[in-house]
């Protein structure tokens, strides 16, 4: 098959095949007489495991090692590796959404304390020496900070 369908039956664009065919992470196929490439039902399997793999968030250099397993007969290492490489992706996922909640916990904070000054005719000034405390970047980091001062009771 050429290139074209086996990006076609992956789901993926040609040019995604060309470049893991350039950097090596899939094999080179040989080529037809009009220089065509010509690619097997292995191929097939081969760019469906590794692209797969990168939906997992894998490594390229990673998950192209491991569909290279596979490609020559090696499942039994990937069968071997899969399973730490799972558990380093769900660790690595859970610090991430941890980061995630912290960082929307902080947009709403902000949220409601840009929101508050609104009724209150407050604005949010651009920086400038003589700005009330509840210019843009005072509130920022105010809230970042547990709170900002023009917010607080004694203000």
């Amino acid at each position: 098959m050429r290139i074209g369908e086996l990006a076609e039956r992956v789901g993926v664009p040609a040019d995604t095949v060309r470049f893991y065919e350039r950097a090596g992470w899939l094999p080179r196929p040989p080529r037809q007489g009009n220089g065509y490439r010509e690619y097997a039902e292995a191929d097939v399997e081969h760019l469906r495991l590794l692209i797969d793999l990168r939906r997992l968030e894998l490594p390229l250099d990673e998950a192209a090692r491991l569909a290279s397993y596979c490609h020559s007969g090696h499942c039994t290492d990937t069968s071997a590796e899969l399973p730490g490489l799972i558990a380093t992706r769900r660790a690595e996922l859970g610090e991430r959404m941890s980061r995630l909640r912290d960082l929307d916990a902080r947009l709403a904070d902000l949220e409601r304390h840009v929101a508050e000054a609104r009724p209150r005719n407050r604005t949010l000034n651009v920086l400038s020496a003589t700005a009330p405390c509840c210019d843009a970047a005072a509130a920022i980091t105010g809230v970042a900070e547990g709170g900002c001062a023009c917010c607080s009771p004694s203000a």
